[in-house]
């Protein structure tokens, strides 16, 4: 049988423009000392980076007939990858950002589409997903992922930020899957708690693997009762950290996928993240799957000192 990794998530389309002072006011004008039209985040930026480290995978999205599907099919094809589409009306089936860039922070404007839970697309879904090694849990039914997971597949989860992200509001999912990635915001909401350390013991009550990303401080990991931080990657420079979080869990998802200690798998998403933000844009810089072991071994000692 194939050994995959498989997800299905909505494609986010970046209207990057960079070189800004500030943000503009209503009724102003800045212009951008540079543009660009770049894939963004979300489940299909992990696998694309899935695919540059030679992990085969299985992409499921929605595409239609305006040209923002049209650039996202080709730039996805350039990675390799042949989407599974699983759109089948009119409009614009993705997310579109304008993402304005000043030299403190960055700033969204977001068009975002909706995907109907329907029998019909779990069973699309699941055709494309059935034998992986592990998912993605992102569009279909909880039906459907219980399913997969009954059949073998390990499930990965994870939320983004919401206002009301809660224990009780995600409840089946986190006991459903195998592992959760938040970072450090997230964690502490969801968990109501004060401190990471707080919130990786409410997880450890789900997960026997806990991960709490620290931004540049590395993550915070717990198993079997141990807590321990892996730092992330020394003199990495910041340029953008949009699609961070995808590109480790990239890292991460290739480490279980070659079964490496749980420990070293968060090195690995520590290092697929720490180039992602060396770049503007969520995939302009990531890592071949040499220059990812070539970096994992440097830096190996960073788990002994952890």
């Amino acid at each position: 049988m194939k050994s995959f990794i498989a997800g299905a998530g909505i494609v986010n389309v970046d209207l990057l423009y960079t070189g800004l002072p500030r943000v503009p006011g209503e009724g102003e004008e800045l212009f951008a000392s540079d543009f660009s039209v770049r894939l963004g985040g979300g489940i299909p930026a992990t696998l694309l980076n899935l695919q540059g480290l030679q992990v085969p995978v299985s992409l499921q999205t929605a595409l239609g007939n305006d040209i923002f599907s049209r650039f996202a099919a080709e730039q996805i094809r350039t990675f390799g990858v042949e989407p599974a589409n699983l759109y089948q009306g009119q409009g614009i089936p993705l997310n579109i950002s304008t993402v304005i860039l000043t030299p403190n922070d960055r700033t969204f404007v977001s068009f975002g589409s909706r995907i109907p839970q329907t029998p019909e697309l779990d069973q699309m879904i699941y055709k494309q997903s059935s034998g992986a090694d592990f998912a993605q849990m992102g569009l279909g039914s909880l039906a459907l992922y219980r399913r997969l997971k009954q059949e073998g597949t390990q499930l990965l989860f994870d939320t983004g930020w919401e206002d009301d992200l809660s224990l009780s509001r995600y409840h089946e999912q986190l006991v459903l899957a195998d592992y959760y990635t938040p970072n450090q915001k997230e964690a502490l909401k969801i968990t109501g708690t004060d401190t990471p350390q707080e919130a990786a013991a409410v997880l450890s009550k789900y997960f026997k693997r806990v991960i709490v990303k620290l931004d540049r401080s590395g993550c915070l990991i717990q198993e079997h009762g141990v807590q321990r931080v892996i730092p992330s990657l020394p003199n990495i420079v910041c340029r953008d950290s949009t699609g961070a979080g995808d590109a480790f869990t990239a890292g991460l998802l290739y480490g279980l996928y070659h079964q490496y200690s749980f420990p070293e798998c968060v090195l690995l998403g520590n290092i697929t993240g720490g180039i992602c933000v060396t770049g503007v844009g969520c995939l302009t810089n990531h890592c071949t799957e040499g220059e990812l072991l070539s970096l994992f071994h440097t830096y190996h000692h960073l788990l002994d000192e952890a």
